[in-house]
C-alpha cells in the first residue's frame, strides 16, 4: 500500500462572499480578488505541509494544477515538484497532474519532469490528466481537440524519453523537426505513468489499455468499484489482468481529537464544491467538444435548469454515507479505512488533508491567518496527513515561518524563509 498526502492548495483568504454572489469564482472571477501577500504566505506554508507530512511517515505528495480560480494556486505543479525534489529525502512526487492537451511543447514538458526525476533521484511519478473544460478556454486551446492532443503529447513525450535522438515529429497537432532533449529520465525506460479521473469512461478505458494505473478522485465507494470493473474488463480485452497494482483512491479525511471538532472542519471539505465559494459556470466547465455527446447534453440541460447537476450535489451527509469523506478521532476513522481498503482494494491511497479554511496557518497553535476574508479556526485543529504542530524550538507569538527582521516586504510574508526549508536545504 502506497500513501500519498494531498491538498488543492486554495487561495481561501480571496473574499467567498464576493464569490457567492458573483455566482462563479473560475474562469471570468476578476484576479483583482488575489491577494500576493497572503499568497505568499501560503506557498511558504504548504511547503511547511508537505516536509512535515515525509517527516510523519507519508509515502509521496500528490501534486495538481488549476487555472484562474481561487480553489488552487498551483498554476504549474512542477514547480512544487522541482522545490520539493530537492528540499525532500525519500517520499514520491505525484504529479496528477500535467495537463497535456494545454502544452504547446510537449518536448519542452518532458525535459522539465526528467530534471525532476534526476534532481529527485528517481522520485518522480509524471501523472497526466486532460485538464478542466475552463482551463482550455483559458489556455486558448480549442477543447474539441483535447482528447487528441491528450494522446499525441502522451505519445510524444514517452517517445523523447525513450528513443535516441535526433528524430523528427510530424503529428497532426505537434510538428517538431528536431527531438533530441539532453535531459532525459533516471528511472528507465522511463518513470511510471499514472492517470487520475472521476467522470470520463473513455479515460478509464485508455489507462486500461496502456496499463497505466488509474486514480479514482474523491468517488463513492460504489462507484469506484463500477470504474474497477470496466478497467478490469478493457484490461482482459487487452491480454491482462488487472490487480490493486492498476488501482488508486483519493478521499477526503480529516482527524481530530473529538468528533465535533472533526465534523466541523470536515465540512469545510464543501468549500471548493460551492457551499462557501461559488461555482464554475457549467457551459465553461464543459464547453463544445470537451465532453462525450451525452454528457455534453446533460451539463447544458443542467444549465438551463431543466435537469440536476450530472456531477451530482450531494449534502455533507450524503457523502459521508457513501464513503467520499471521513471524519473522526483515530480510534473511530480507522475502521473507515479499513471498510474502504476491504471493498475497494487499491494499493494506491490518497489522503486528501486539506481544504477550505482550515489549513490558513502553517504552524496551528502560532498565529491566525492573515488576508482578506481569513478565518483562524480553533487554533489546536489538526487536518489530515498535512495538519501542523509547532515547530521544535519556536516559541510563540509572531509567524513562525516569518519571523525574521527583514525588510518590510518579508515581514508581510514576501521573500521571507521557512525554518524547515532552511533546514533541509541546509541537510542537502
Amino acid at each position: 500500500m502506497f500513501v500519498m498526502y494531498f491538498t488543492e492548495q486554495p487561495m481561501s483568504t480571496y473574499p467567498a462572499d464576493i464569490g457567492l454572489e458573483v455566482g462563479h469564482t473560475a474562469l471570468m472571477f476578476s484576479n483583482k480578488h488575489f491577494d500576493p501577500v497572503a499568497g505568499s504566505r501560503l506557498y511558504n506554508e504548504y511547503l511547511e505541509h508537505y516536509i512535515y507530512a515525509e517527516e510523519q511517515g507519508v509515502e509521496g505528495f500528490m501534486l495538481n494544477e488549476h487555472h484562474n480560480a481561487p480553489f488552487c494556486m498551483q498554476a504549474k505543479c512542477n514547480i512544487f515538484a522541482s522545490i520539493l525534489a530537492a528540499v525532500t529525502k525519500k517520499a514520491k512526487i505525484v504529479l496528477l497532474g500535467n495537463p497535456l492537451p494545454l502544452a504547446e511543447n510537449p518536448v519542452r514538458l518532458a525535459e522539465e519532469l526528467s530534471m525532476i526525476d534526476m534532481i529527485s533521484k528517481g522520485r518522480l511519478v509524471p501523472g497526466i490528466v486532460r485538464g478542466g473544460g475552463q482551463e482550455s478556454l483559458a489556455a486558448g486551446v480549442n477543447p474539441a481537440y483535447n482528447r487528441e492532443r491528450f494522446q499525441e503529447a502522451h505519445d510524444l513525450i514517452v517517445a523523447a524519453w525513450t528513443r535516441q535522438g535526433p528524430f523528427r515529429w510530424e503529428g497532426t497537432h505537434y510538428q517538431h523537426r528536431v527531438v533530441n532533449p539532453w535531459a532525459v529520465p533516471l528511472q528507465k525506460p522511463y518513470p511510471r505513468i499514472w492517470v487520475p479521473g472521476v467522470l470520463s469512461q473513455e479515460t478509464i478505458i485508455w489507462a486500461a489499455q496502456q496499463r497505466y494505473p488509474y486514480i479514482a478522485l474523491n468517488t463513492s465507494i460504489e462507484a469506484t468499484k463500477k470504474i474497477w470493473e470496466l478497467y478490469d474488463k478493457v484490461a482482459l480485452e487487452t491480454g491482462y489482468e488487472a490487480g490493486p497494482e492498476n488501482r488508486g483512491y483519493l478521499q477526503q479525511v480529516h482527524v481530530s481529537d473529538s468528533e465535533e471538532k472533526a465534523e466541523k472542519n470536515a465540512r469545510q471539505f464543501l468549500w471548493m464544491q460551492g457551499e462557501f465559494t461559488g461555482l464554475a459556470h457549467p457551459v465553461w466547465s464543459n464547453p463544445s467538444g470537451y465532453f462525450s455527446p451525452t454528457l455534453r447534453r446533460n451539463f447544458v440541460e443542467f444549465a438551463v435548469g431543466r435537469a440536476e447537476n450530472p456531477r451530482g450535489r450531494p449534502t455533507f451527509d450524503q457523502q459521508v454515507a457513501d464513503g467520499r469523506v471521513f471524519f473522526g478521532t483515530p480510534k473511530t476513522v480507522i475502521p473507515k479505512l479499513r471498510r474502504v481498503l476491504e471493498e475497494t482494494r487499491p494499493s494506491i491511497y490518497g489522503i486528501w488533508g486539506n481544504d477550505g479554511k482550515r489549513q490558513q496557518r502553517g504552524c496551528a497553535d502560532l498565529y491566525p491567518p492573515v488576508g482578506p476574508g481569513g478565518d483562524a479556526g480553533d487554533a489546536g485543529d489538526r487536518q489530515g496527513a498535512g495538519s501542523h504542530r509547532p515547530l521544535r524550538g519556536e516559541r510563540p507569538g509572531p509567524p513562525a515561518l516569518f519571523d525574521r527582521p527583514q525588510t518590510d516586504a518579508a515581514s508581510r510574508g514576501i521573500g521571507a524563509s521557512s525554518t524547515l526549508l532552511e533546514r533541509r536545504l541546509a541537510e542537502r
